[in-house]
């Protein structure tokens, strides 16, 4: 598995996930729990995107990849791949999937899960896989239905990491961060970065300070949405105006209005991606990358959709950890040359100790 397709970490849940994280299997490999599916020639698979498109270079792109890979393996019908607008399109758009013959349904983003879970409480004989969402509304450990499989993600993990990086990166000492909206998967990213930076400060006698994100107030910068626009851009223009030389957008494609900020300022600011590889996704801002804190929902997806074309669904939650390689950094690429060997072993160090359980990056889905 190379560097882009490694399955990465967020989920949804605040009391019920440490539940759901101690039941997870190691991947989202099926094991003959529903016999849904058709044969591998006549199964049909769909997808429904939350807002930004299947072309936004980031987590409804990495899903769409991943349902298209499976159905090429599978030797399965063309995938059927509908796009949100907006939260308003979700029940209609599932709909649609459902009167279409679809045998597994998938949404991105979780935003989508309530709509997903109502389809699949529903419509019991169809199969469901909700990206981004443990699907447990009660909270008590249980996804809330039979056919439908969670795919979360501890991005917290890796983003920790990304916070130490950005840290002992930045020359000015002043690094920052904003999101999409204020919801679990975006803020994770955010906790996660939050805990790295404090951890460089420990380790180093710095003082690094991180602006547009107050973990222990749960509130900061956001957009209200997103989608590149002149309100992700003015919202990054903020940030970068306290001295900021290392950035973090949390949001899809609201990390291409960041990008145009960063190229107005006429400074050295480093760029941090998230989900994908977005100097891979997205070369022509490649030069401004420092990193990305990667999200495998490609390879989540595709296994989950191979197993349930096989037969071999299983609703059992997947979870993306630094451990089953389902979240974690890319390379640092252009900026490779400009990160201290020291800086490099440190967080090497940090990777392992977070993987043997010697550090805790505090999450939502783990209390």
């Amino acid at each position: 598995m190379n560097t882009t397709k490694k399955a990465v970490v967020s989920g949804l849940a605040m009391i019920g996930a440490a539940a759901l994280l101690a039941g997870c299997g190691a991947a989202p490999e099926g094991n003959g729990a529903s016999g849904g599916a058709a044969g591998a020639s006549d199964y049909l698979p769909c997808m429904v995107s939350d807002a930004g498109g299947f072309d936004d270079k980031s987590f409804n792109q990495l899903g769409k990849e991943g349902v298209d890979a499976a159905a090429a393996e599978l030797g399965s019908q063309t995938p059927i791949e509908v796009e949100s607008q907006s939260e308003t399109d979700y029940a209609s758009n599932l709909s649609s999937l459902v009167d279409q013959g679809c045998n597994t349904i998938i949404t991105v983003g979780f935003l989508l899960a309530p709509a997903a879970l109502e389809s699949a409480q529903a419509n019991p004989d169809i199969e469901y896989i909700s990206i981004d969402d443990t699907v447990d509304q009660d909270f008590d450990g249980q996804t809330d239905a039979p056919n439908i499989k969670p795919i979360i993600f501890d991005t917290a993990q890796a983003a920790f990491l990304a916070g130490y990086l950005a840290a002992g990166t930045s020359q000015t000492g002043v690094v920052g961060t904003f999101g999409g909206l204020n919801i679990p998967t975006v803020t994770i990213f955010m906790d996660g970065f939050a805990q790295g930076i404090e951890r460089y400060n420990e380790d180093n006698g710095a003082s690094v300070r991180l602006v547009g994100w107050d973990r222990a107030a749960q509130d900061g910068s956001f957009t209200g949405g997103f989608e590149a626009n002149d309100a992700a851009r003015q919202t990054a223009q903020a940030i970068i105006d306290q001295n900021v030389d290392v950035l973090l957008p949390v949001g899809g494609p609201i990390y291409q209005s960041a990008a145009v900020a960063i190229q107005d300022a006429g400074r050295e600011i480093a760029l941090v991606g998230v989900d994908a590889d977005v100097y891979e996704t997205d070369p022509g801002i490649g030069d401004l990358l420092l990193t990305s804190i990667l999200k495998g929902i490609d390879v989540g997806t595709q296994d989950a959709v191979v197993a349930a074309g096989n037969g071999e669904f299983d609703a059992a939650p997947f979870v993306g950890t630094l451990e089953n390689e389902g979240v974690g950094l890319a390379p640092y690429h252009d900026w490779a040359d400009r990160v201290p060997a020291e800086l490099t072993s440190q967080i090497e160090e940090l990777q392992a100790a977070i993987i043997s359980g010697d550090i805790t990056v505090e999450s939502y889905l783990n209390g």
